[in-house]
């Protein structure tokens, strides 16, 4: 029994870690994101096809 519980344990405990860095490569795409946005529409006279 002791041995379920240690098992779950280990698995929430990597769930919220997973979370976390799951969490902060989304922020961090967004941010990217946002800034290569504003970088393309600040330079968007300079943009020829």
């Amino acid at each position: 029994m002791e041995k379920i519980y240690k098992t779950m344990r280990d698995t929430g405990a990597g769930s919220i870690a997973l979370g976390i860095v799951i969490l902060v490569a989304g922020i961090t795409v967004g941010i990217i994101s946002i800034i290569n946005g504003t970088i393309l529409l600040k330079r968007k006279n300079e943009l020829t096809f």
